[in-house]
Order: structure tokens, then sequence, then C-alpha cells
């Protein structure tokens, strides 16, 4: 990374060093997304059984994960104020929280998510494919949550096509192995819904090889050792990792935990509903990729400059993120509105199922601006290291605005299931409002020093 001039330079920039992120978060996506496409083309029990193993996985995984996402705005400031000889042990220190935080993931789940799934009114079958979903995926957390501080570390550096290129090696890796463990091929046992989770834990196994591989022998990776000289678990160092990353782990489990919540709370209208309604979430989460790779482009971006103490450079480099989210947000609005049919019909082929999950798409599109709003704000906020604040609105606008009121439109109003859409597009608004409020406030603070 360098210093940018003009406001023309600074949107090269952003493109230079988003467009790999994006590449990056649509292959890691792809390994889930081909997971549920998948199991859906084998049966809607196993669908659904993904749908809820997933829903449980997902948010624990990603929240808990995004406390490691503080290791992109620690090393991009570290970088930006030329203390590049504090990087090896940021990152050493955020391996040995990979490593706890995963392990107590996996034992929550193992001891933990039969009794979760036993609270839920599920179809016996459908509670046998998410539970052993669940378990599959758990023997791939240690490897994934390392590989996600060696990208994280990768990113920071502005190295971000390193980054894209591990990771477009997973999606194909991962559809090899569904392919034999869900459909039983080439003499693999047919395991359905189970195999995918499988599958996945042997790409992240094969995608932290890779990566750790090339940081420890590739240029400019390899200058900084980071798998040398191990340092001694510093608690200081992982105090400060959490304190910034906690919160971000947080907003993050706030976000997509609430989507969780939907799929959870839907279980109730049977498996054509759950099936629809994550069709819809899965489509849609894979469009996301773009504003949320805008969101750690931004960070990344915003961390630099504030770590060189260029302010101004810093709040133009936040406000371009937005608008060019924002300009993707009604293309992709347009491509859910316009194309749900056949969107839906690469899912399934059952009619019930396309016909629901053609409605639930319309909804999707119409909290596209709010997403690509809210995603952006909040990793230029991250690179100011102002995270504090940040997930109190979360939680605000997910959980005491959105959740609520879904829940009451779809238990005493006509709309039912669709009334938690309704929440979502309610919550999801109220937080690009006030997280757009919170970094003008941030940016107006430091430009009065």
């Amino acid at each position: 990374m360098f210093e940018t001039k003009t406001k023309t330079e600074k949107f090269k920039m952003l493109l230079r060093i988003v467009f790999p992120i994006l590449v990056t978060q649509v292959a890691m996506y792809l390994v889930t997304f081909f997971d549920i496409y998948m199991t859906a083309r084998y049966n809607t029990e196993d669908l659904a059984g993904v749908s809820i193993g997933s829903s449980f996985w997902m948010p624990v995984y990603i929240g808990l994960a995004g406390i490691l996402m503080s290791i992109t705005p620690i090393v991009a400031q570290l970088m930006g104020a030329a203390r590049r000889e504090e990087v090896k042990d940021a990152v050493q220190q955020g391996i040995y929280l990979a490593i706890i935080l995963a392990v107590l993931i996996f034992t929550f789940f193992f001891f933990g998510a039969d009794s979760l799934l036993g609270l839920m009114d599920l179809e016996a079958a459908v509670e046998s494919v998410a539970g052993e979903y669940i378990f599959a995926m758990s023997l791939g957390l240690v490897p994934l949550f390392i590989y996600n501080v060696l990208r994280y570390y990768i990113d920071a550096l502005g190295a971000t096509r390193v980054s894209m290129f591990i990771s477009l090696l997973s999606a194909p890796i991962n559809v090899f192995f569904n392919y034999l463990l869900i459909f039983g091929n080439f003499g693999f046992p047919e395991l359905g819904g189970a195999g995918a989770g499988y599958a996945s834990a042997i790409t992240y196994w094969v995608v932290l090889f890779i990566a750790g591989w090339i940081v420890h022998t590739r240029k400019p990776f390899k200058s900084f050792g980071i798998f040398s000289g191990w340092a001694k678990l510093s608690l200081a160092r992982v105090k400060e990792i959490s304190r910034i990353g906690v919160p971000i782990g947080i907003s993050i489990f706030a976000e997509t935990s609430i989507f969780s919540a939907v799929t959870l709370m839907m279980s109730t209208y049977g498996t054509i509903t759950i099936a629809a309604h994550q069709i819809a979430i899965n489509f849609t989460s894979l469009l996301y990729m773009l504003p949320l790779s805008i969101s750690m482009g931004a960070t990344i971006l915003v961390g630099f400059e504030v770590g060189a103490k260029r302010f101004h450079d810093a709040r133009q480099y936040s406000w371009i993120s937005v608008l060019s989210a924002v300009a993707f947000s009604f293309v992709s609005a347009f491509t859910l509105y316009f194309l749900r049919h056949d969107i839906a019909a690469l899912y399934s082929s059952d009619p019930a199922v396309i016909n629901l999950a053609v409605q639930f798409l319309v909804f999707a599109a119409l909290f596209q601006l709010s997403d690509a709003i809210q995603a952006p704000v909040q990793g230029a906020l991250r690179g100011y290291k102002d995270v504090n604040i940040t997930f109190i609105m979360a939680l605000i606008s997910y959980w005491v605005i959105g959740l609520p009121s879904g829940y009451l439109l779809a238990t005493f109003t006509g709309f039912e299931a669709f009334g938690y859409w309704i929440g979502l597009i309610a919550g999801l608004t109220a937080g690009a409002v006030t997280l757009s409020f919170r970094l003008n406030k941030i940016q107006k603070k430091i430009a009065a020093y």
C-alpha cells in the first residue's frame, strides 16, 4: 500500500484491495454455498437438516472468528506507523487465541449440540442430519481459525491477491469431497448432509497447510518470521487483540445470528418453509460478499491512513467505500427481483419449495441497500478501532428492533413466515442509519484535534 493524493487514486486503490478480497470471500463462502446447493440436490430432508445445522454453526463460528478480525486493523496500523517489528508477535498471539477459541467452540458443540436440537420440534431425520453436520464441521475448527489469522495478516499487508489465490483453491476441493461424501461416489460412503460437513472440514485443513507454506516461504511474509522464535502466550497481547476483537465478534454475531434465529424460529412452519427460506438466505449471502469485501477493504485502508495520521484520507476512503457498496446494491436488488424464479430453480426441483423461495427472494431484494450501507460503515469504524459503541448499536438494531418486530408480524398478522423477513429489513435499516451517524461523529471528533 502507498499514500494516495486524489479521490480517483483512492478509488483505484480500493478496487485493488477489494477485488482480491471479494474473490477470497466468495471462494470461502462457496464452501457453505455448495454444502447447501449439493445437499438440496440430494433431498429436501437433508437440506433442512444442513440448514438447521448451519444455523447453529455459522453465527457461533463467525462471531468468535470475528474476534480474530482485530488482527487486520492492528497490523495495518502498525505498518502505517512503520512499526513492523511488532507484527510477528501480534500474529503469533492471534494464532494462540485462535486455537483457544476453536477448542472452546468444539467443546460446546460436542457436548451441547444434541441438547439444543432436542429443544426444537424437528422431524427425526432432519434432527439427525443437523447433529451429524455440526459435528463434522467442528472437526475443521482449528485449521479454519488459524487460517483466518493468517489471512487477516496477509490482507493487512495489502497482499490481498495472495489470500485470493489460496481461497480460490477451496471451492473445487470442497465440491470434490462433497461429490464423494454426499452422494457416495467412487466407493465412498453415502453420507448425505453429514458428508457436506466432513467435506468442509477436510477443505479447511488443506487450505491451512497451503496458507502456512506461503507465509513461511514467500515474500514479503517470510521476512516477518511468523513461524520462528515463538513467543510465550502473552495475556496482555491477547487482551489487546480481544479488546478490539470481542466487540467486532459480537457485532458480527448479532448480525449473522439474527438470520440463524429466524431460520430456527421458522422450524415451526415445516420442512418446505425451512428449505425455501434457506435458499433465499443462501443466495442473498452470496451477494453480500461484495459489501462485506468492501467493508474489509475499508478496515485495511482506513487503518493504514489512521496509523500514518492522515485523517482526511481515512475519511475519504470511508465514504468512497460506502458509495461503492450502495451502487452495487441496486444491481443485486434487481438481480434478486427479476431473476428470482431462475435462482430458486437452481436449488430445487420441488415446485412447493420453488414457489415459496421466490416469495422470500422478493423480501431479500428489499434489504440490499441497508446491507450495503451498514457493512462498509462498520468496516471503516474498525479501521478507526472504534468498536465498542458499534456492537451496542448492532445489538439494538438486530435484536431489539429486528427480531422482535419480525416475531410480532409473523405471530399476530397474516404475514406469517414473511413477517420475519420484514423484521430483518427493519433491523438492517436501523443499523445502517445509526452506524452512519456514528462514523460521521468519530470523523468529526478526530478532525477537531
